[in-house]
């Protein structure tokens, strides 16, 4: 397999960044997901590392090869794409043999390899068929193998799954997850799919705007969002995001709510906050608990039924609402009074002018 380096790459399509200066290190045998909406540079990215995009400066190497300028032929590197771009007057197993073919190889190591990715990908009873009849799902099957029978040092996936309909997606997910982890491979992955990402990602590089916002595991950055992009981008919904004023070991909240900052914060915002005090509290909606004697206080907005749970709307005042993770069995009319604590350990705080999350400090105890 092999290790992918980006050092300083970029982009430009005249004047305009598709991908400004970025440099990112993909390491053998990591599954990375480049994540973020359309526009934001992750297709580029991933064209770029494959050789179909040249970049306009920096470099970028294989097992530390500079293949910056080298053709995608030479990068040994496989890509899958969203539209399976198979040869639909070939059978399944005349496209699975095709880069074989085209590199070369004997008919034998042809058969064997076809027959090998074939078994492990589940499709030995389609081979003699041709795409135009198969489903979207096995089509998809039929566009890994013929990736996978070249024994690529990398795999490039471009929303290998975007085609799909939501049964088919879910089942490829986690075909291409056991995939990657029986074969070891390098991969990196392309989707505007945060379920997807947070799924089969090792880390997740979170982009927008032609820049990377942050580079973590799933965790790192639903937990810990780097800033207020990441917190609304990753989740659904995304994180509950309220402004207030923050003085003396408190913040003052929308509605006349005070809401006394865990006390491992406490020296972090002293420290952090400006004079006016303002300050943007996070939390996730699992980090709100509802319950009579809450300290904050809100009424119903909406109510949603989610199978497993109920997602309340909490209106803390005319313009701020904060979403709730709830038991499923908890049904309130709309505009009904409701009380909700925030889980201590779950709180995050950012500052309103860089929109950049705040580093909690750590406290030594002697």
């Amino acid at each position: 397999m092999a290790t992918i380096e980006l050092e300083r790459v970029e982009k430009k399509f005249g004047e305009s960044y598709a991908v400004k200066p970025m440099n990112l290190t993909i390491t053998d045998g990591e599954f990375v997901v480049l994540l973020g909406p359309s526009g934001c540079g992750k297709t580029t990215t991933l064209r770029m590392i494959s050789g179909l995009e040249t970049v306009t400066t920096g470099n970028i190497s294989l097992n530390g090869r500079d293949v910056t300028w080298a053709h995608p032929s030479e990068r040994d590197i496989a890509f899958v794409f969203q539209f399976f771009a198979l040869y639909p007057h070939m059978s399944v197993r005349d496209n699975i043999a095709f880069p074989l073919q085209a590199q070369g190889e004997s008919g034998d190591v042809i058969k064997q390899r076809v027959s090998e990715v074939a078994k492990m990908l589940r499709i030995e009873h389609l081979l003699r068929s041709r795409p135009g009849s198969l489903s979207g799902g096995d089509q998809q099957r039929v566009a890994l193998a013929r990736a996978l029978v070249r024994r690529p040092a990398a795999f490039l996936m471009d929303e290998p799954l975007g085609a799909l309909d939501a049964e088919f997606r879910e089942a490829m997910r986690a075909e291409i997850k056991r995939l990657h982890i029986d074969q070891h491979a390098t991969t990196v992955y392309v989707t505007h799919d945060q379920i997807e990402a947070m799924a089969m990602g090792d880390r997740i590089v979170v982009m927008s705007a032609a820049v990377i916002q942050q580079v973590g595991t799933p965790a790192e950055v639903y937990h810990n969002p780097s800033n207020l992009f990441v917190a609304r981008f990753i989740g659904s919904p995304g994180m509950n995001l309220v402004g207030g004023v923050y003085n003396d070991g408190a913040v003052m909240l929308p509605g006349g709510n005070r809401y006394l900052a865990p006390p491992d914060w406490v020296r972090t915002l002293n420290n952090t906050v400006g004079r006016e005090g303002k300050v943007i509290l996070g939390f996730r909606p699992e980090a709100a608990r509802v319950h009579e004697q809450g300290a904050i206080a809100a009424e119903v907005y909406a109510d949603d039924m989610h199978g497993g749970y109920s997602m309340l709307h909490l209106a803390v005042d005319k313009d701020t609402i904060v979403h709730a993770r709830a038991s499923r069995e908890l049904h309130l009319p709309i505009g009904a009074p409701m009380r909700f604590d925030i889980d201590p350990t779950m709180a995050r705080f950012f500052d309103p002018n860089t929109e950049a999350a705040l580093k909690r400090e750590v406290v030594r105890r002697e």
